[in-house]
């Protein structure tokens, strides 16, 4: 089984704004709101222009410009609910879960939605939210290797009876979960996906999950990432997709897309991306091989606190549509958007960009499957 291969096409996902103050941290305007009547709204529209995927962010405790947040999982199952087609990732935190507690309510989101329940497995990187709680706070490849551990064990429950697992994190005893998953052909189970830029992410990436999320990356950076994961999958005959966020502008001219950065750089809220860049980049910089994330990005770069202005997924519709084309030539399987107003953009991005795509993937039809392309 080859683990390098180019999808037939890029699916679309976008950031449930579950958290006050929108996907950059700045001042402008940003006609986007964190509560649930709009998230629903939002929902039902990105269901309806192509969007397959929603991911609910993770955020416990107020900070830097994110005073208030809704939780993910509990907010991921009403977006389930209120919709028909859209699969919706809650992210959560190893540590502050017991993977057998996630099991459970997993399996019964499941049932509820009708198999569209996923979940996102983030090591954390702000320590006052566990440190707070009265948690412990893990070197970052410990903190890794946990959630190396409770990945499989929500594989294992989901997927097996009288579990046994001897870690050194999780210690599960002749467990087993009724009813489990739906686990059909149509609706396998939960996917599983694992973010992050690290060797310890891109291990788990590889030998765990079923998605790789990597931060907003260029052409090169999601190659050599890319090769990297599946290399490790490779290991154990597994398969294992990539998502790559990127920050959407998408807009008639390519100078009103760039002025449209500028000014959300130029009105970036300083000590709130401050506070934040102190925080990440403590994290990014602990690994042994400065490979964390974070651990290079600038201060623009963290106005869009996953990278996404790196992507570089701003100009006229058919710019991005061919950017996107390209990724997808690179072995990206998803991209996960974030936007400035969200009702409004991804409706303009399913009307204007998305067709342009397709008619892309349609004329290269003869690349599905192929090795992935490494080189600029």
């Amino acid at each position: 089984m080859t683990t390098e291969r180019i999808a037939d096409h890029v699916k679309f996902a976008y950031w449930v704004p579950n958290v006050s103050g929108g996907l950059v941290t700045s001042d402008i305007e940003q006609r986007t709101d964190w509560k649930y009547d709009y998230n629903v709204k939002l929902a039902r529209t990105a269901e309806d222009n192509g969007f397959e995927y929603a991911l609910s962010q993770v955020r416990y405790e107020a900070s830097y410009g994110a005073e208030y947040q809704h939780e993910s999982t509990s907010f991921s199952l009403a977006l389930l609910l209120a919709t028909q087609k859209l699969k919706v990732i809650a992210a959560v935190h190893p540590g502050l879960w017991q993977p057998a507690v996630l099991a459970k309510l997993g399996a019964t989101a499941d049932h509820l939605s009708g198999g569209r329940f996923a979940v996102n497995v983030v090591s954390g990187w702000f320590k006052d939210e566990f440190t707070h709680l009265g948690e412990p706070w893990l070197e970052h490849d410990e903190r890794y290797r946990r959630s190396a551990e409770f990945l499989q064990v929500l594989r294992k429950i989901w997927t097996e009876d009288d579990v046994d697992f001897r870690g050194d994190f999780y210690r599960i005893h002749d467990f087993t979960l009724k009813p489990k998953p739906l686990n059909t052909p149509e609706r396998p189970n939960p996917e599983l996906f694992q973010g992050g830029n690290s060797t310890a992410a891109r291990r788990n990436g590889g030998l765990y999950a079923d998605w790789y999320f990597s931060n907003g990356k260029d052409y090169d950076g999601v190659s050599e990432q890319i090769v990297d994961v599946r290399g490790h999958a490779r290991t154990t005959g597994r398969e294992v997709r990539f998502g790559l966020n990127g920050f959407i502008i998408a807009r008639d001219t390519e100078k009103e897309a760039k002025e449209t950065l500028k000014e959300i750089v130029a009105k970036a809220n300083r000590p709130a991306v401050e506070g934040f860049r102190a925080a990440v980049q403590q994290a990014g910089n602990s690994t042994a091989d400065q490979r964390g994330m974070w651990a290079d990005s600038t201060f623009e770069d963290l106005v869009q606190y996953n990278d996404g202005f790196r992507t570089q997924l701003i100009g006229t519709p058919e710019q991005i549509a061919e950017r996107i084309a390209a990724y997808r030539k690179r072995g990206v399987d998803l991209i996960l958007g974030g936007f400035l107003h969200f009702q409004e953009e991804i409706e303009y991005f399913g009307a204007r960009v998305l067709p342009l795509v397709r008619e892309i993937e349609q004329t290269e039809q003869d690349t599905v499957g192929e090795p992935v392309l490494v080189s600029a």
